[in-house]
């Protein structure tokens, strides 16, 4: 079996050390096998082991190497599409668990900074920038929506206000969310790997699942070894390769494209973000950017349907940087780099149970830091049975994607394009 290393990205270049975790070899048992040691499968693992449930992990690759440990290491709340969107597609009781769940990712991820004493650059503190007065309305629209629902970390900034912010003259407006913030995420990733074993959780890298065994008891077999269980989860997200059919029609593995700059001198940094905190667009395809512990300007952006890998990524990104801050225009990039995430077409996450003893989440579609977390509590609260919160994401309506997988990238590409011109036209 070929050994995976991390992609060449800046997070992988200043991660914390990290033991090197043996592949499985031979037969094991436990209480809960999870597949995928990322954001969902280390969340759904401490919930558990904290628990008393006896847990493995199953890794292909390393801990953190799917989209946990290449995003642009932003917490930002919510879901992918927001709370109102909920309340207009399913009832009443349901969209108020699915709201009052919205904001809980992101205390999840500062409680186990805080409990496991994690090492990953948090920062408070997340800005959405309006572009068009059309957005700028989305975001009164949303600090009222947010406020319904117990959220009041939240305060508009005019242009002069934004201005203070963010050292651009894109932007006539925005909204700051104390609750937000940043991270280094592979590290975030990596911390809470060393919790779970902290707790007796077992992790195993280069160690993909090929197969599971549906029955009374799961079995899911690794290249070498298999994990006998009670109950398996599935949580490798854009990066499980067929090996559960039924979940693929409705979902599409995305890539988002990144670059760090070389350090900045302190001056330069401090002038671009003076309060470091981060900052994302309003657009459809959006700019996300932030400064790194080192005081590197991280900037991602656009999507590419299908995840295959751009050739020249800094090609992509770098102008976005620049239209943002033309004063970067001498920077050298030090890192670009490209992760997979999961799209489903309602924008939702997808939670469920295949028969018994299988669950899974998956389908962050880019606004997974906080998801992730919070899953995680979901999923272990319904290994207990207490299933009212899992019923909640589980009763959401996903539909497969139109032309099926021949035609969903073609179709989907087109759809972008239709919505990234509406935000240049600002309607």
């Amino acid at each position: 079996m070929a050994h995976t290393a991390y992609p060449q990205s800046y997070y992988a270049a200043s991660a914390n050390q990290a033991p090197e975790r043996p592949a499985l070899e031979g037969e094991t048992q436990t209480d809960v096998c999870i597949i995928g040691a990322g954001y969902t499968g280390l969340s759904t693992a401490l919930f558990l082991l904290e628990q008393g449930f006896k847990v493995t992990l199953l890794e292909a690759a390393k801990v953190g190497f799917g989209a946990s440990g290449r995003n642009g290491g932003q917490i930002v709340n919510s879901y992918s599409r927001d709370i109102d969107v909920i309340e207009r597609s399913v009832g009443p009781k349901q969209a108020q668990l699915l709201g009052q769940m919205a904001f809980e990712g992101a205390r999840i991820i500062r409680e186990r900074i805080a409990t496991y004493g994690i090492q990953c650059d948090i920062k408070d503190g997340g800005v959405f920038a309006a572009i068009n007065p059309k957005q700028m309305g989305h975001l009164e629209s949303q600090k009222r929506l947010w406020e319904r629902y117990g959220h009041t970390q939240l305060e508009l900034l005019d242009a002069t206000q934004i201005q203070r912010v963010v050292a651009t003259d894109r932007y006539l407006g925005g909204m700051l969310d104390m609750s937000g913030g940043h991270i280094h995420p592979l590290n975030l990733a990596l911390g809470e790997a060393a919790a779970v074993e902290s707790l007796g959780g077992v992790i195993h890298e280069q160690s993909p699942a090929i197969r599971i065994e549906r029955s009374a008891n799961p079995v899911v077999h690794t290249p070498k070894g298999k994990v006998r269980a009670k109950f398996v989860v599935v949580a490798g997200n854009a990066y499980l390769s067929g090996l559960v059919p039924e979940l693929e029609a409705k979902s599409m593995p995305c890539g988002t494209q990144v670059i760090a700059t070389e350090p900045l001198p302190e001056a330069l940094a401090h002038s671009l973000l003076p309060q470091d905190y981060c900052v994302e667009d309003c657009n459809y395809l959006l700019d996300y950017y932030r400064l790194s512990g080192d005081k590197r300007l991280i900037y991602g952006g656009g999507v590419v349907y299908g995840a295959r890998d751009p050739a020249d990524i800094e090609t992509i990104i770098r102008p976005k940087m620049l239209q943002t801050f033309p004063q970067l225009k001498d920077v050298k990039i030090d890192f670009a780099w490209t992760g997979n995430f999961l799209l489903t077409l309602s924008r939702l996450p997808q939670v469920g149970r295949l028969g018994d003893n299988i669950y899974y989440s998956q389908g962050c579609s880019g606004h997974g830091v906080t998801y992730t977390h919070l899953a995680g509590k979901v999923l272990a609260e319904a290994l207990r049975g207490q299933a009212e919160r899992f019923d909640a994401f589980a009763g959401l309506p996903h539909y497969p994607f139109p032309g099926g997988r021949l035609f969903r990238i073609p179709f989907t590409a087109l759809g972008a394009w239709y919505y990234s011109l509406r935000d240049r036209l600002g309607v």
